[in-house]
């Protein structure tokens, strides 16, 4: 084989396009690299590197944030930009220089590419990589494409695993790495802030963790009840306009007076965040995977003189092994979370859908599965 030989079971001959947003909030689809031409002949992969047709991604809220406030933090959408980051989908093209993968495998994508080089990557935590290349994050194109060239390390396979599943495993990596440094145990009272994607799987893993009781709080009526079928022994809690302290007493209500030891908190709300620092016992911890504004006012005296720990998250490191695992033995369920589904061509609607609360919408997932 030369170096540039590409072995492929499918003759790629739709032209790729991508969901693109821009400064001035515009959504469109448009073409994109790399073509249909060089996913045929190959001629795009560098070492290392694979062809992976994506089959299904999710819409996450920070793609709708970046649609539109163009921002999240320090990262701006300057120019067209191309959303998308939880993706799984099938290999098509193999770079020589690839022994791991072969085309045919079903792969889940763990959207980021490090540089292997500076401390968080040479200790593990490549999440804090310096120059990390985060698909989807400004100025980096996302995966909500046709076809998309990708380190193979960071290809996943997930087996016979349902590609709508795979994708699902870059949101479940989320709540994994908020577990895995929260330190949830077995019997630990838990509070879950927040009945979005992100806050409904981290109430699953705290429910496989063995986490009881459990309260999940939501401003959204409908995000409770979904909770509630998903996961029966949960106690649900609806916000109401509260100070934060009062709020912490009605959520402890809710516990039945137990005070919880974890909050894991999913929203980046400051509100939320300080009613959790209110509600955590003594010696408890607020765990924050949620993100929010650059800057928020929390109960400083209430954490100091509780001894509350306040910690936080950026995205996720060594998780999808085992996020695979999870979902492969059963003992995560994601298949009720997606509750809409649309084609890659109708991804403007697929945004609609996802950005309006009305429609009640968990997680949406586009799909290209022809």
């Amino acid at each position: 084989m030369g170096s540039t030989a590409v072995e492929t079971i499918i003759k790629p001959s739709k032209a790729n396009i991508g969901v693109f947003t821009n400064p001035a909030h515009k959504l469109w689809i448009n073409e994109t690299e790399p073509t249909v031409e060089d996913v045929q002949k190959g001629e795009s992969l560098k070492p290392g590197e694979v062809t992976v047709a994506i089959k299904s991604t999710g819409i996450c809220g920070s793609d709708v944030h970046f649609w539109h406030a163009g921002c999240i933090g320090p990262m701006i959408v300057e120019g067209d930009h191309i959303l998308g980051h939880e993706s799984a989908g099938q290999v098509i093209a193999v770079h020589p220089s690839v022994t791991h993968l072969k085309v045919g495998d079903r792969v889940a994508i763990e959207p980021n590419i490090i540089c292997n080089e500076c401390e968080p990557c040479l200790t593990g935590r490549y999440n804090g990589c310096e120059k990390v290349l985060f698909l989807s994050t400004p100025p980096v194109p996302g995966l909500l494409r046709r076809y998309v060239n990708h380190p193979a390390i960071w290809c996943h396979k997930i087996g016979n695993m349902s590609y709508e599943n795979g994708a699902m495993l870059e949101p479940l990596s989320v709540a994994l790495a908020g577990m895995q440094r929260c330190g949830v145990k077995l019997g630990d009272p838990v509070l879950v802030c927040g009945a979005g994607p992100i806050g409904l799987i981290t109430l699953l893993c705290c429910q496989a963790a063995g986490a009881c009781p459990l309260v999940i709080t939501d401003i959204d009526e409908g995000r409770l009840k979904f909770a509630k079928e998903i996961c029966p022994s949960v106690i649900t809690h609806k916000v109401e306009r509260l100070s934060a302290e009062e709020s912490a007493k009605k959520i402890v209500e809710s516990f039945g007076g137990i005070e919880p030891a974890r909050a894991l908190e999913c929203t980046g709300v400051e509100s939320s965040v300080a009613a959790a620092v209110w509600a955590v016992k003594f010696g408890g911890k607020v765990f924050v995977i949620g993100v929010g504004k650059n800057e928020i006012n929390f109960p400083f005296m209430r954490a100091s003189t509780r001894e509350v720990d306040l910690q936080f998250q950026y995205r996720y490191c060594n998780t999808w092994p085992r996020a695979i695992r999870l979902v492969e033995n059963g003992v995560i369920d994601l298949s009720k979370l997606v509750t809409h589904r649309f084609k890659l061509e109708d991804a403007i609607e697929a945004f609609n859908t996802a950005a309006d609360p009305k429609t009640g919408a968990i997680k949406v997932q586009i799909k290209s599965e022809d």
